[in-house]
C-alpha cells in the first residue's frame, strides 16, 4: 500500500496533473463563490424577518441590534467552519470528471502495457461522480454536530471519509476497467485496504494546501491500489 501512495505523490508533479489541478481549483473556486452568496443570501433573509419580529415586540433598540448581530456573526462562522469540513465532498467531486486524464498519464508511466480502458457512457460517469459528490456531502453534514467536539471530530472526519472516499475513489477507478458488478466485487472483497487507502485520501484532505491537490493523489493512489488487487486475483 505504502508503495503505491509513494508512486502516486512521485507523480505529483506530471504536467497532465498539473492541468487537472488547474481546471478543478478554478471549478471548485466557482462552486465556492456560488455556495457562498446562495447561503449568505438565505442567512440575510433570515436575519431580516428576525429583525422584523424584533421590532414587532418592541425590544430596546440596542438589544435588537445586539441580537441580529449575534445571528449573522453565527450564521458566517457556521457556514466557515462547514465549508471547510465539506470542501472534500466538492473538491473530490469536481476532481471526478477529470478522473480519466489523471488515469491515463498514470497508466502511461506505470502500466503502458494494458489494453484500452473499458468505454464509458457519459450518463455512468456523471452518475458516479455525482452520486459521489452526493452521497459524501449528505453524509459529512449529517455527522456535522460531531465536527464541533474537539478530538472526536477528526475521528470521525477520518473513519466516516475514509469509507466514503475509499469506496467511491476506488469504484470510480475501477470502473475504467471493469463492470459495476464486478468493480463492486473486487472492493467488497478487498474492504480492509481500501478502507485503509481511504483513511490515508481522507487525511490528506485536513492538511493545509495539501488538500487541494489530495483528489489528483488520491486518484494515482487508488488506481495502483486497483492494480494491485487484480493481480493478486
Amino acid at each position: 500500500m505504502f508503495r503505491s501512495f509513494f508512486r502516486a505523490l512521485g507523480q505529483s508533479f506530471d504536467p497532465a496533473f498539473r492541468r487537472v489541478f488547474l481546471r478543478a481549483l478554478l471549478a471548485s473556486v466557482a462552486t465556492y463563490i456560488v455556495i457562498w452568496l446562495g447561503s449568505w443570501a438565505l442567512f440575510s433573509w433570515l436575519g431580516s424577518l428576525l429583525d422584523s419580529w424584533f421590532q414587532t415586540v418592541e425590544l430596546w433598540e440596542w438589544l435588537e441590534a445586539s441580537l441580529v448581530f449575534l445571528f449573522e456573526a453565527g450564521a458566517f462562522l457556521s457556514l466557515l467552519i462547514a465549508s471547510l469540513f465539506i470542501f472534500p465532498g466538492i473538491m473530490a467531486g469536481i476532481m471526478s470528471l477529470f478522473l480519466e486524464e489523471v488515469a491515463r498519464a498514470v497508466e502511461g508511466r506505470y502500466y503502458p502495457n494494458l489494453p484500452a480502458p473499458r468505454a464509458q457512457s457519459i450518463p455512468e460517469a456523471l452518475r458516479g461522480g455525482l452520486a459521489f459528490a452526493g452521497v459524501t456531502l449528505l453524509f459529512n453534514v449529517l455527522a456535522l454536530p460531531f465536527y464541533f467536539i474537539p478530538v472526536i471530530n477528526i475521528l470521525v472526519f477520518i473513519l466516516l471519509n475514509g469509507y466514503l472516499l475509499g469506496r467511491e475513489y476506488f469504484e470510480l477507478v475501477g470502473l475504467r476497467r471493469l463492470d459495476p458488478g464486478p468493480a463492486k466485487a473486487l472492493r467488497r472483497g478487498h474492504r480492509g485496504r481500501v478502507l485503509s487507502a481511504g483513511a490515508i485520501i481522507a487525511f490528506l484532505f485536513v492538511i493545509p494546501l495539501v488538500n487541494l491537490a489530495a483528489p489528483i493523489i488520491a486518484t494515482a493512489f487508488m488506481l495502483h491500489i486497483l492494480e494491485a488487487t487484480r493481480r493478486e486475483l
